[in-house]
């Protein structure tokens, strides 16, 4: 007599949105829900997504898989019907596990295992899980049965934050799109758009210009640039990404008269994106709330040293300063200073000066192979 065959395992997939808008929460969860495909592609995967109103008919998925959208109705609405429309979907599926790509999910994952012991894993990024103070958060934390950080600094400091058991913890760093960065000369109508040389110094960030990310200190180095003008002279700083902060950065601009050696480059779209990385001689990040930072990544890949702050999860792709600089990020002076040093090539790592070397490190730590790879032995620890 035949075996009867195993039924095929149904996950459920809480995300913020994937279509669209392209943060780091929302890059994440898309090679999560990947990763999770290539590795069981017989599964079933219901996807909620809270803030997504459609599918992007663009990208290809399982035919197993299906998306549950509420961006369409009412915020205020959203939250309940998403909760609801899990919890009944739950009971009438039973998966095998809920995976919340945000820490403001995690309850609707412990209201499901209540309902139908369904175990839940919470991924928690940076800010948004540093100092909880909501009660059923923390309850739904202490709960969940793994919770994802993405870099060891946030794993650290959740546990002593949130006295989680160290056992729950554990480390699923970003991973990022290798083969979209290369090592390439800067391109010449880059130089031609900006009116730079091809011996020009060039220090590049890339990051969202919001009042809620000025954490990410690109300001500090607008503020560090009179002080590299005098040994760099024909230091130029660009800029990429948009946002509401734009006219306080545009007066501090003006306030310390680098109008001529700063450039606003605003939106760039992602597939031009790698053409600016070539384009700079470093990239500066001196942030100061990162939960890891796929821009360091990206600007590895690139061949490129990296500066950044020394008080977040930054220190994960630049090795802890192995593969980059970090820095106090309210230093201005120590900013200055250490941009001036990488420069003029005094900086004492060897390793800033090896293209090829931080690239090959970079691939090898944080390619999607290697995060799906991390992803199936975690996996194999459910029952």
């Amino acid at each position: 007599m035949l075996n009867k065959l195993a039924k095929p395992p149904h996950f459920f997939l809480l995300f913020p949105n994937i279509f669209g808008f392209k943060g780091g929460i929302q890059v994440y969860s898309a090679y999560l829900l990947e990763a999770l495909q290539n590795l069981h592609p017989n599964a079933h995967y219901s996807v909620f997504l809270k803030y997504d109103a459609d599918v992007s008919p663009g990208d290809s998925f399982l035919e197993q898989t299906t998306f549950h959208c509420f961006g369409r109705l009412p915020r205020w609405l959203q939250s309940l019907a998403m909760l609801l429309n899990i919890v009944l979907r739950g009971v009438w599926h039973r998966p095998k596990l809920l995976i919340c790509t945000h820490v403001n999910y995690a309850v609707v994952g412990f209201w499901l295992k209540q309902v139908a012991r369904t175990p839940y894993w919470v991924v928690i990024h940076g800010l948004e899980g540093w100092n909880i103070a909501n009660r059923h958060q923390v309850r739904a934390l202490q709960q969940a049965d793994r919770i994802i950080a993405v870099s060891h600094y946030t794993r650290d400091r959740l546990i002593q934050e949130q006295r989680l058991d160290p056992q729950k913890v554990v480390v699923l760093p970003n991973t990022f799109d290798a083969d979209r960065f290369q090592i390439n000369a800067k391109p010449a109508y880059l130089l031609q758009e900006y009116s730079l040389t091809s011996t020009q110094p060039v220090i590049l960030t890339v990051s969202r210009l919001g009042r809620f990310a000025r954490y990410k200190g690109y300001d500090k180095v607008v503020q560090a640039l009179p002080y590299i003008r005098q040994h760099i002279p024909q230091v130029h700083y660009l800029i990429v990404g948009k946002g509401d902060d734009r006219p306080r950065i545009e007066a501090l601009i003006d306030q310390l008269n680098l109008q001529d050696c700063v450039t606003l480059a605003g939106f760039v779209a992602d597939e031009q994106l790698s053409d600016y990385y070539n384009l700079c001689d470093i990239f500066a990040l001196p942030s100061q709330g990162e939960g890891f930072g796929i821009v360091y990544l990206e600007a590895l890949a690139s061949g490129k040293p990296v500066l950044a702050g020394n008080r977040d999860g930054s220190s994960d792709p630049l090795a802890s300063g192995k593969l980059g600089c970090l820095v106090d990020p309210d230093n201005i002076e120590a900013i200055a200073q250490t941009l001036v040093q990488i420069l003029q090539g005094t900086y004492p790592n060897p390793q800033l000066y090896q293209p090829d070397l931080l690239r090959r490190k970079t691939v090898e730590a944080y390619e999607f192979p290697q995060f799906q790879s991390t992803l199936q032995q975690l996996l194999k620890t459910l029952t």
